[in-house]
């Protein structure tokens, strides 16, 4: 019997190439029936993973904040169906740490979806599938929003609003980094970063050694300072290849499962690639 699958995509995922590139799992799962469904801005995913179908398969398909908000709308109680996932997203960390490629790959999601670290942000409680960035790198997903909202049609490339923000227009902070009770104080902060992965922003090594499987639990907090602005940019540029931590004055990683950040005046910070601007402190319990 040919197995059923539901088909989520987000046509806005990938620069909007998703809606594209989504049938490409035709040839992946030739011999199922196969059922697209387009994601809308205000699609419901708690209502619609309640009225799935035991003999029903679904597959999420977009990018890393596709998965953020479906892990954070779902009752936990429907995580329990089969869930897959067909990265079409611009950056795809979540597959770029599991399986090492950018390549789309179809992931089965549920062992993934459990026992998430949670962030506490202006209030609000998030789950969080691959990290959160916290400084120059909310601030560059800041700067693509406001660009996308002036042209909705171009792509958004980060790496010049990255070089502009670390030479001269992101202003640094001081930054309290508390892990499991234990207080430090850095000055000179481009970001301070918890990551569940290893990746994010695209194909930042941020944490080389997280292991989103250790039965631990940890979680790895990044900061980056620097005082040096063109230094730093070099060294923040190494971030790509997980390099970055050859240089211990700059970039120091923390790992614990209580984590608190604040920085001495509000910064942007995204969560999964979803931008939150004005944020003073978060939160994560591992």
């Amino acid at each position: 019997m040919n197995a059923k699958y539901i088909i989520l995509y987000n046509p806005l995922a990938g620069n909007k190439s998703a809606k594209e590139k989504v049938y490409k799992l035709d040839d992946i799962l030739p011999n199922d029936d196969l059922n697209y469904v387009e994601m809308t801005e205000n699609f419901d995913y708690k209502s619609f993973m309640h009225n799935v179908k035991t003999d029903e398969r679904v597959v999420l398909c977009g990018g890393d904040g596709t998965i953020n908000r479906f892990i954070n709308e779902v009752a936990d109680s429907d995580l329990t169906k089969p869930v897959y996932y067909f990265p079409l997203g611009s950056g795809n960390d979540f597959n770029r740490d599991v399986f090492g490629s950018t390549e789309p790959q179809l992931i089965k999601m549920n062992n993934y979806m459990t026992n998430l670290p949670i962030a506490t942000i202006k209030g609000k409680k998030h789950k969080f599938i691959n990290g959160i960035g916290y400084g120059i790198d909310g601030w560059c997903c800041e700067m693509g929003d406001k660009m996308r909202e002036k042209d909705s049609s171009k792509p958004i490339n980060y790496t010049p609003i990255a070089v502009r923000g670390a030479l001269y227009q992101y202003k640094k902070t001081n930054a309290k980094v508390v892990v499991d009770g234990q207080c430090y104080y850095y000055k000179d902060v481009f970001l301070a970063s918890t990551m569940k992965g290893r990746y994010y922003g695209g194909g930042m090594m941020a944490a080389p050694d997280q292991d989103r499987n250790d039965p631990s639990g940890t979680v790895s907090v990044l900061v980056f300072r620097g005082r040096a602005r063109i230094k730093a940019l070099m060294i923040f540029s190494k971030i790509f290849t997980g390099e970055h931590l050859k240089f211990p004055k700059s970039c120091i990683l923390h790992t614990g499962k209580n984590i608190t950040v604040s920085f001495d005046s509000p910064r942007a910070l995204q969560i999964d690639g979803d931008t939150v601007i004005g944020v003073n402190e978060y939160t994560v319990r591992a």
